[in-house]
């Protein structure tokens, strides 16, 4: 359970208010988080925190407005839970990865490193023009990246939208993971809820799971990532493809 932390306690800076005026719930980090977060604010990526725009077992994300160093309006920073053990289970996503060789299994350094893969996951989707999030800095268990979104409404994610046109997006979500894959990753858990829709785009989130192809299981996870989404779209729009076709499509 994290360590409530009193006002007078928090980081005595200018720029960095997290305060019922903006509907931050105050004193649920713990201390290390606290220490995290200053540093988002004094890079100057963050100026203000707004409000959570969701709350899971595994991490929380909330909306902030942008610093000096963000040409955007908004950021949305991804607040990893350090008290969290499922992130126990998550090891095989990490080990056998050859860019993590060596790593500490206790609990702290596992989200350490996984706030630090989703960030380096997010940068090779961008230079392989993958539609996802542009990540923007990350220290310890806090990752600040881009929002997607209306004003200062997020992006609505696949499973809760109704699709004028599903064949097309779902060739541009396979399209997505051929270029991941292309780019030497695989995501590992795409789905119906780490799919944003903008625009009719679809935008791969959630991608800290995601391993290189030199994973020993990365392609049991390229071959279950295809299984679930072509599933989704049979199951609610009747669109059915081939899965070992898409997977051959995919490696091409």
């Amino acid at each position: 359970m994290a360590r409530r932390v009193s006002k007078r306690k928090m980081p005595d800076r200018d720029d960095f208010r997290v305060n019922e005026r903006w509907k931050i719930e105050e004193g649920v980090f713990d201390r290390k988080t606290m220490m995290n977060l200053e540093k988002v604010f004094t890079h100057k990526i963050v100026s203000e925190m707004i409000h959570i725009i969701s709350r899971g077992k595994e991490a929380d994300v909330y909306l902030a407005r942008s610093g000096e160093k963000v040409d955007a309006e908004y950021v949305v920073l991804k607040i990893f839970n350090q008290e969290n053990t499922s992130f126990k289970r998550r090891t095989e996503y990490v080990k056998g990865d050859p860019r993590f060789d060596g790593i500490k299994t206790d609990i702290r350094s596992i989200i350490r490193i996984w706030c630090r893969k989703e960030y380096g996951n997010l940068k090779i989707a961008k230079e392989a023009q993958v539609s996802a999030p542009e990540p923007y800095y990350f220290n310890g268990n806090v990752l600040a990246m881009q929002f997607i979104g209306e004003d200062d409404r997020p992006a609505k994610i696949l499973k809760n939208i109704e699709l004028d046109n599903p064949e097309k997006v779902l060739d541009e979500i396979i399209e997505n993971m051929k270029r991941l894959y292309s780019a030497n990753l695989v995501h590992g858990d795409i789905s119906e809820y780490n799919i944003l829709i903008k625009d009719n785009i679809p935008f791969v989130i959630d991608i800290g799971q995601g391993v290189s192809l030199g994973h020993p299981k990365a392609n049991d996870f390229l071959e279950r990532d295809v299984k679930n989404i072509l599933h989704y779209f049979k199951k609610r729009y009747g669109v059915d493809m081939e899965q070992e076709q898409v997977v051959s499509e995919i490696k091409s």
